[in-house]
């Protein structure tokens, strides 16, 4: 077990008006007082004594958290440490391994490709991806035997909003067994991830499209775990979607987030691995190491598979990112496709994707069929929009924020969420895996709503 040393200080920058001007280097991003936004300076303090409880419990080793509300931040927050056996202090500039959190960024790319008329949201993903023409989902062993119906034909709607029939390997089902026994795993970054499957990374030979190409054809030889359409079964969907842009854009999937997004939203510590120059500032990974608190060392930056290029590019768990980017990206699904002068999506396309894509037939709970593997209880009041979870009925899902107040998260405890009706931006980054030990999450959202005053 690793103890936490536990720092009490934490710097904070001055207060001065904050005005996104695509620059996301932490040190460029200024408070504005919270007041003049219609939050209380006081009641915002909430949130870092909140997180340095956790950390005090050595429940997490440390945190950075951002609010932003009207396209101004009024709250940005490191505490604790990215490094425990080191004692290095977390810092705004920190570098995390956003895992799922990647999600978010590939519905963005693969919706701009929409908006160009590239596809519609109905064709089957065989039109653009042969190797699933003829799927087939497993209904089950008989003398030894699997047994398999023919599959409906797979959208590319339904790969947005993981009602593809497609699982994840580390999922409790006969499929996701499959899954495992053949390779077909969800990322390619880091061994012995409870949320995404993983092996270790193969050489960088053949990262690119030729890796994703091979990756999906595999994946393609594996039984559906539910009809296309039927159910909500967490899944590699995203990481085919990546191989989606890749055809559709003649580009691989890399080089079009750093054209189309990245580049444009200068998330200049955003990509697939931590560069050399940058290790300094990449945090280290943890696990609980006891049920109420202690830590154990998963993944340490100086020997991270995360240094290197990965072999496949993955749109469901690949990206590493500072919270100063992340709130790029975010800021601009807040202001509805637009940052600082760049239109990069269309305003009624960002409010589709936020609206809840759930059909009667699915139910109104869909993310319930995670509990158990990532959490615990029953997700009342959250649907699902477009690779992204989206707020029904907040009575009903525990936390006041807004109905239809979209986000999602990653394995080591990232979270980010976007509430349109208040223009409030949040996001909590750490590093402990699996997400969902301790309320991290839920706890960042009730000390920023708890904040607002208007």
């Amino acid at each position: 077990m690793i103890r936490i040393i536990f720092l009490t200080a934490v710097v904070i920058f001055s207060a001065c008006p904050f005005a996104p001007t695509g620059n996301a280097a932490a040190a460029d991003i200024k408070l504005t007082k919270a007041e003049h936004v219609g939050m209380s300076t006081e009641r915002l303090e909430r949130i870092g004594e909140t997180m340095r409880s956790l950390i005090s419990e050595q429940k997490i080793p440390g945190t950075v958290t951002l609010v932003a509300r009207r396209g101004r931040v009024v709250h940005f927050e490191a505490s604790g440490l990215r490094d425990v056996a080191r004692a290095l202090p977390m810092e705004k500039d920190t570098i995390f391994r956003l895992y799922s959190q990647s999600k978010p960024v590939t519905g963005v790319a693969v919706m701009m490709l929409f908006e160009e008329g590239q596809f519609l949201l109905n064709d089957p993903i065989s039109k653009y991806l042969p190797e699933f023409a003829e799927m087939e989902v497993y209904i089950g062993m008989q003398d030894g035997k699997m047994m398999t119906e023919p599959a409906r034909p797979i959208t590319i709607h339904q790969l947005l909003t993981h009602t593809s029939g497609l699982t994840y390997d580390y999922l409790p089902t006969t499929v996701g067994a499959m899954y495992r026994d053949n390779g077909v795993v969800a990322s390619v970054s880091l061994a012995g991830s409870p949320e995404e499957g993983m092996t270790a990374a193969s050489s960088a030979d053949s990262m690119g499209s030729s890796g994703l190409r091979q990756w999906s054809e595999k994946l393609s030889k594996m039984p559906l775990v539910a009809q296309p359409g039927d159910q909500w079964n967490y899944s590699v969907s995203m990481d085919v979607l990546g191989r989606l842009v890749e055809v559709i854009s003649g580009q691989s999937f890399g080089e079009f987030l750093q054209q189309r997004i990245f580049g444009p939203l200068q998330m200049n510590d955003t990509g697939f691995y931590v560069p050399e120059a940058k290790l300094e500032r990449f945090a280290a990974n943890y696990s609980p190491a006891a049920p109420n608190g202690g830590l154990t060392l998963l993944d340490d930056p100086s020997t991270s598979p995360y240094r290197n290029p990965p072999s496949i590019e993955m749109g469901g768990s690949g990206l590493v990112g500072t919270v100063s980017d992340y709130l790029q990206f975010a800021q601009m699904l807040a202001n509805r496709g637009e940052f600082s002068g760049k239109r990069l999506i269309g305003r009624k396309t960002v409010e589709f994707m936020m609206s809840n894509h759930m059909t009667s037939a699915i139910g109104e709970d869909p993310l319930t069929s995670l509990q158990g593997t990532l959490g615990s209880g029953r997700s009342w009041g959250i649907g699902f929009g477009i690779t992204g979870s989206v707020v029904t009925n907040p009575a009903i899902a525990g936390l006041p924020v807004s109905p239809g107040t979209y986000g999602w998260g990653g394995a080591a405890t990232t979270h980010f969420w976007v509430d349109l009706e208040e223009q409030l931006v949040g996001i909590v980054h750490t590093q402990l895996m699996p997400d969902g030990t301790y309320p991290v999450r839920e706890l960042m959202q009730l000390t920023t709503y708890q904040a607002l005053i208007d």
